[in-house]
């Protein structure tokens, strides 16, 4: 089914070409898991997570000693309130609704939002799906934010929020995340999306826009593959 949805002079091509699942949302033994019927399968992030190098770990742990455990809860809590708000904004917006939220979150999210959509949707040709669930049966599930044609190719695009403006080196975990949802459309719609789109606004207000694709997105599938071979490994030693 095609309709369109009007964006002042734009007109965005919904195209319900594929039938997405309905999924829900458990935790197991600490984890984040999808719930599809018959499977149980961890999530992207879940698997990102527990394969973790150790160098980022101690990243990690230097920076909350540095500002203090409960400063560094602080500032994961309000980011994550933020991103939802924002993703909650975005979601309708791309379905032609517009969210009201009088809450400070929400009007700080809002115009991050607004900000995603004047700078980043420009270049969105066609809509297959928003926050939809994809699975690799066995293996993954996760949520993706659109799929979709963007700049006149076959896209998975997230949406995030920053506090503070990010480069390309520092956020290789969200591009292993959009070619971990491209395998896994690839795989069950046979589809060929080669490309990611991550479409970002820091608290600040500032747009950053990133795409990988060819060879580099390749690689990120492969940096996945490797990542599923570890955490199914490190699970059969925690079930034995």
């Amino acid at each position: 089914m095609i309709n369109f949805l009007e964006d002042g002079e734009k007109m965005i091509k919904w195209n319900k070409r594929f039938k997405y699942p309905t999924s829900s949302r458990s935790v197991i033994r600490g984890s984040r898991h999808y719930d599809l019927g018959q499977e149980k399968l961890p999530s992207v992030t879940t698997i990102l997570s527990a394969t973790q190098s150790a160098e980022k770990i101690a990243s990690l742990a230097k920076w909350k000693e540095r500002v203090g455990s409960i400063e560094a809860d602080k500032i994961k809590n309000e980011a994550a309130n933020r991103g939802t708000a924002m993703h909650a904004f975005l979601e309708d917006y791309l379905i032609g609704k517009d969210r009201v939220d009088l809450t400070p979150v929400g009007q700080e999210a809002r115009i991050m939002g607004q900000r995603i959509v004047d700078r980043g949707l420009a270049d969105l040709e066609e809509i297959w799906g928003s926050e939809v669930t994809l699975y690799y049966p066995g293996l993954y599930a996760g949520a993706t934010d659109l799929a979709g044609i963007y700049d006149g190719q076959e896209s998975i695009c997230d949406f995030k929020q920053s506090n503070k403006p990010k480069r390309k080196e520092w956020i290789g975990d969200y591009f292993t995340q959009l070619a971990a949802y491209a395998m896994a459309h690839n795989y069950v719609y046979n589809t060929k999306i080669t490309q990611g789109v991550i479409l970002m606004c820091t608290k600040d207000n500032f747009f950053q826009k990133f795409v990988i694709d060819g060879p580099e997105f390749i690689k990120f599938q492969h940096d996945f593959l490797r990542k599923i071979d570890q955490y199914y490994l490190a699970q059969k030693s925690i079930v034995a």
